[in-house]
């Protein structure tokens, strides 16, 4: 569920968190943010789909949460400030989440944004304007 009839939405590897995904995301994302009371993330660790079924967020969105899918979650609207509040739920660290949006274990995640980040090869987002294409 990418943006896709807006002008940004061809980056590589990228889902822009604008404003019509947090109003698809917006259930979710409250969701996400009632973790930050113990009683809650109790109540979620008991019975996560019982919990997840107070929410008024799609069967998707349930699916992804218990899954742990965070590539699907921003996909269907998710902000990875607040889906991190999953992960910590699991007792999880922020790499530990992200990592699994990439290829890479959690150690070679790490590794490789102590070098720099994510190479730009295959990454970049290149416009060319009328101008440049006539030349």
């Amino acid at each position: 569920m990418h943006n896709n009839n807006k002008a940004y939405s061809d980056i590589p590897g990228t889902t822009v968190f604008d404003g019509d995904m947090a109003r698809i995301g917006f259930h979710l994302n409250q969701f996400c943010m009632s973790l930050m009371q113990a009683a809650n993330r109790a109540e979620f660790k008991q019975d996560e789909s019982a919990y997840l079924a107070k929410w008024p967020m799609t069967e998707a969105q349930r699916q992804a949460v218990l899954a742990r899918d965070f590539s699907q979650l921003i996909d269907l609207g998710g902000n990875i400030y607040y889906l991190v509040k999953i992960s910590s739920c699991d007792g999880l660290s922020v790499a530990a989440a992200v990592s699994t949006m990439t290829d890479l274990s959690v150690e070679d995640y790490l590794e490789m944004m102590q070098q720099g980040g994510r190479s730009p090869e295959g990454n970049r987002y290149v416009v060319t304007t009328s101008m440049e294409e006539k030349s």
